[in-house]
């Protein structure tokens, strides 16, 4: 009886099992939290020149590791569900001016204007003339953060809020913004050049807004006056090649697709008077019946397909994506050009990376800038676990324009100190 009861086995094979379940447990944190990746400089991809050798030289952050937090910074889901919740921690708020723009078609635009803080590191009045991303605003912690550092360091910011986006602004025409439409923003930065009449430009967008400004740039070169360079940031480039890899489940982008529908229904159905009500003078092809499909869309492809191409006239989802793309336009743009894109952002699938590797190595004004880590619109830094308030996409996109205003600076003074021959 007693050989019976004594059962000295059990305890080994129970801890046996405990830590095998912690060692599985283990496992699995280290591979979502992505712990075992290295911590490096940005990848950068660009024709060797003067422009690029300098900016090397006058951009430390281009050469140098972007370490992000230690416990969760290494994965690209987590910091892009971060920037989405929180935006950014400690946000400040600066204050600025709303204007309103009365555009063509009834539309309003809107757009906020913040003045610099300081003086500019080269003296000059430069303007950046900011596009947000999808369904964003002025109002978005990560804008105000930015805005915040930039007018610290001699900037004026323009910002222009997505039509629609703003909760407490009415839509005044049957449309909103889409993927591509430039002319809220086209009007923002016409009305800064005529206000401003000695301001220079600093172009720049995140995500969607990327995409709207790159678009802009390359419409017309005279677009391009004024302009001393262009940042991009978090872009997808095509809308056409990436609607595919939208639809995948690898890295959750569909998950991230339904969320971001959710998002959109929930906007456009803020403004369904406005848009879809019986005494509005919709386009010809926006019909009411358009409105109960929106409601059983799961997908930011179907919402393009059944309203937001219909406000611009587009016949297919597939001549929309293809138009309103900045794909066909990046390479008309001659003024100095940065884009950067995550390595690990859940939202851009590494095929569409192949698009701004492409340009980079055909012409010399641009420069492609290609982190490990960061995820959409992320780019945390921190020590172990808590982020700081500025993120290393903001340091660079302010540490970018910087040196390009200085290189704009020593080409003037040498083209001033040069003597005409006798």
């Amino acid at each position: 009886m007693n050989a019976m009861l004594e059962t000295p086995e059990l305890p080994a094979v129970f801890d046996g099992v405990k830590l095998a379940a912690v060692a599985a447990v283990l496992y699995v944190i280290v591979r979502c939290l992505n712990l075992k990746s290295p911590t490096a400089p940005p990848e950068l991809y660009f024709q060797d020149s003067a422009l690029s050798r300098f900016l090397l030289k006058s951009c430390p952050l281009l050469t140098k590791e972007y370490i992000p937090p230690l416990i969760w910074g290494k994965s690209g889901h987590i910091q892009t569900a971060l920037y989405g919740k929180m935006g950014r921690v400690r946000s400040p708020h600066p204050y600025g001016q709303r204007k309103f723009i009365t555009m063509a078609d009834g539309a309003t635009s809107t757009f906020d204007l913040f003045e610099p803080l300081a003086e500019h590191c080269v003296g000059d009045d430069v303007t950046m003339v900011i596009c947000p991303g999808i369904a964003n605003h002025s109002e978005k912690q990560y804008i105000r953060t930015f805005v915040d550092y930039a007018q610290k360091n001699g900037y004026r910011c323009a910002v222009l809020n997505h039509l629609g986006a703003l909760p407490n602004i009415e839509l005044t025409s049957p449309r909103m913004f889409t993927y591509g439409c430039t002319w809220e923003f086209g009007a923002m930065v016409n009305y800064i050049k005529k206000t401003y009449p000695l301001t220079q430009l600093v172009v720049v967008g995140f995500s969607l807004g990327g995409n709207i400004v790159c678009k802009y740039l390359g419409e017309t070169q005279a677009n391009q006056e004024r302009v001393l360079c262009c940042v991009s940031v978090c872009q997808g480039y095509s809308a056409l090649r990436a609607q595919e890899t939208f639809m995948q489940w690898d890295h959750c982008r569909r998950f991230y697709n339904f969320l971001m529908a959710d998002n959109m229904k929930k906007i456009i159905l803020s403004h369904r008077q406005a848009l879809f009500g019986d005494r509005v003078k919709k386009p010809r092809c926006l019909e009411d019946t358009d409105l109960s499909r929106l409601y059983t869309a799961t997908s930011l492809m179907q919402i393009d397909d059944n309203v937001m191409r219909k406000f611009h006239g587009y016949n297919s989802l597939k001549e929309y994506y293809e138009e309103e793309s900045c794909m066909r336009y990046l390479h008309r743009i001659y003024v100095p050009l940065m884009l950067v894109n995550a390595a690990d952002d859940p939202l851009v699938h590494e095929s569409l990376l192949a698009i701004p590797k492409s340009l980079s190595g055909k012409r010399e004004n641009v420069m492609f800038v290609l982190p490990l880590h960061g995820g959409h619109l992320g780019f945390f830094e921190g020590s172990v676990l808590f982020p700081e308030p500025l993120t290393w996409m903001d340091k660079l996109v302010v540490e970018y324009a910087n040196a390009i205003c200085q290189w704009e600076r020593n080409k003037s003074q040498c083209s001033d100190t040069e003597q005409p021959r006798s």
